[in-house]
C-alpha cells in the first residue's frame, strides 16, 4: 500500500510533513480532503483505529466558530457528521500506511515510523 497523506495544502503542519517525506524520497500519495472529498468509509476507519476524539481539532478556528449547540453533547457519530461536512476539523495530516493510521506530525516519530 501506497502512504497516503490526507489534508489540506494550505496548512502548515501538512506542508511541513509534505516537505519531511519529499526531503527524503519518501513515496506518498497527497489526497486534499477540500477538493477530493472525504470518503465516510475512509473517516470511520480513522474513528475506529485512533477515535474520534483524537482526529476532531478542537483547537482550531472552524470548530471554535461553530454554534455551542453544535459543540454540545458530542459523540461518535455527531462528530463523524460534523467532519464530513467540514474536513477541516480534522487534526492533520492523517497518514494511512500498511502498517495503521496515524494523525498529526512529528520528524522524530515519523523518522522512526516511516525512515527505518
Amino acid at each position: 500500500m501506497t502512504m497516503i497523506l490526507y489534508g489540506i495544502p494550505n496548512c502548515d503542519t501538512v506542508k511541513k510533513a509534505r516537505r519531511w517525506l519529499d526531503e527524503r524520497g519518501i513515496a506518498h500519495r497527497f489526497h486534499d480532503v477540500r477538493r477530493d472529498g472525504l470518503d465516510p468509509a475512509a473517516l470511520q476507519r480513522w474513528i475506529d483505529a485512533l477515535g474520534w476524539e483524537k482526529l476532531l481539532n478542537k483547537a482550531g478556528t472552524t470548530f471554535r466558530k461553530l454554534p455551542d449547540a453544535a459543540k454540545a453533547g458530542l459523540d461518535a457519530s455527531s462528530a463523524m457528521t460534523l467532519m464530513l461536512d467540514q474536513p477541516a476539523m480534522i487534526r492533520r495530516p492523517v497518514v494511512e500506511t500498511a502498517d495503521g493510521i496515524s494523525v498529526g506530525f512529528s520528524a522524530d516519530d515519523w523518522q522512526a515510523r516511516f525512515a527505518a
